[in-house]
């Protein structure tokens, strides 16, 4: 089986991306639910142990969380290191069942890949982009989303001209989602044809 990394900045498309794949058979692997659902259960007693006040009722309160963490790195890797273990587990969870499933190709739908160094266990990564301009005003059209907030978000994000140098494959999303479509489909042609080389 072949394993996609699927990333992008903020506001690129990448969710839209994802479901597209989906539609297209491929088993989708979403960090950030995954993430989520352990915020609701698995992870919260180590999170409120480390970052106390953070949770309400058994589950983290991700804005009480952000408050502590998003302007303080040291806080960001305390919090990385309870909750990346747990997504490995899950992660690879996900692959095992894909694989005895018979899928060609797996996509791990993972926002910071390069951050934390996950191109290391894909085959390829497939990153979202779209123009300058079209991400910001996406971004900036979001509940709760303001320009001080984007910066602090994009500061802890590889800048898209870095990420697109370093891809397999590029999804431009600027041009709605037939093209999209489209361009799925020849990276899943392609993708049957890949050697493996995680590590």
């Amino acid at each position: 089986m072949i394993i996609l990394g699927l990333t992008g900045s903020i506001g690129m498309g990448k969710s839209t991306t994802a479901r597209l794949f989906m539609e297209a058979g491929v088993p989708v692997y979403d960090a950030d639910a995954a993430v989520h659902s352990l915020y609701e259960g698995e992870a919260a007693p180590a999170i409120e142990a480390a970052f106390p006040g953070t949770t309400v009722g058994g589950r983290v309160d991700r804005a009480l969380l952000s408050a502590q963490v998003v302007h303080d790195p040291k806080a960001m890797r305390r919090l990385e290191g309870i909750v990346h273990p747990m997504l490995g587990a899950s992660r690879q969870k996900f692959l095992d069942d894909a694989e005895r499933a018979g899928a060609p190709v797996a996509v791990v739908d993972v926002p910071l890949l390069y951050e934390t160094g996950g191109e290391k266990r894909v085959d390829a990564v497939v990153v979202v982009t779209t123009s300058p301009e079209i991400q910001r005003q996406r971004i900036l059209a979001r509940d709760n989303m303001t320009g001080e907030k984007l910066d602090a978000i994009l500061a802890r994000q590889l800048p898209d001209a870095d990420k697109r140098k370093r891809a397999d494959f590029l999804v431009d999303t600027s041009h709605g989602l037939d093209p999209v479509r489209v361009r799925i489909r020849d990276i899943l042609a392609e993708a049957a044809r890949l050697p493996q080389r995680r590590t």
